[in-house]
């Protein structure tokens, strides 16, 4: 019997009508699981687990057994979620690898944020680039607290010699979620800066992480010189 009511569009169906930026976060999510529960359809599972964990940015924070604890969400859907976040990964990844860490800052931001934004803690990483600006080694060096990282100007200098690196781009998150560079940020840079002078190895640019930007120091004017 046709009650006239039409049936729900699959998210499936609306991303191949309206395109995937149409969808909702639930929805896209929903596609990656595939199946829901006897008693959740597939949508209202992902927009469970969306509630559960706070969102695509808690999704992405938790780890395995936070994910395979929550009903309707075995391995199977774990390790796709998984290798979905990984093929991201490595997509921004893939692009500074092909050289387009200078002449595309904006896939640099997404990748740095990508790699930084939801440590709890504070990280220092560095991007080593050749002499033509291409990336050599992404590397997370210094590890701190809530309040900081200690940052040691030898070991980056180090590190830069054995990748025979030209070139480096700084970054550091700010687990509070604000980009804006601190006195200490500035500090840092300079001690690097003249470290690194030295050696001839330019420092190109030192970018802090937030929550929703990324702020750059080249573009601030906050670095000394060539």
């Amino acid at each position: 019997m046709d009650t006239g009511k039409k049936k729900p569009e699959l998210p499936r169906e609306k991303m191949l009508r309206l395109g995937a930026e149409s969808l909702t976060d639930a929805e896209l999510l929903a596609i990656f699981l595939g199946t829901g529960t006897k008693e959740l359809p597939v949508v209202a599972l992902a927009t469970q687990l969306l509630e559960k964990l706070g969102g695509l940015r808690g999704l992405v924070e938790a780890d395995r057994a936070t994910v395979e604890s929550l009903h309707g969400i075995g391995t199977a859907k774990y390790a796709l979620i998984a290798s979905t976040l990984e093929l991201a990964r490595r997509y921004l990844r893939h692009g500074l690898e092909r050289g387009e860490a200078i002449t595309s800052p904006d896939m640099t931001r997404q990748f740095l944020q990508f790699q930084l934004r939801d440590y709890s803690r504070e990280v220092f990483a560095c991007l080593f680039l050749d002499n033509q600006h291409r990336l050599i080694a992404y590397e997370e060096l210094f590890f701190g607290t809530i309040d900081g990282a200690y940052v040691h100007p030898r070991e980056v200098a180090k590190r830069a010699l054995q990748h025979n690196a030209a070139a480096i781009v700084f970054a550091h998150n700010h687990p509070s979620g604000v980009a804006e560079p601190s006195t200490a940020d500035k500090r840092i840079t300079a001690r690097l800066q003249a470290a690194l002078s030295l050696l001839d190895i330019r420092v190109l640019d030192h970018m802090v992480v937030g929550d929703t930007d990324v702020v750059s120091f080249a573009e601030r004017g906050l670095l000394h010189g060539p």
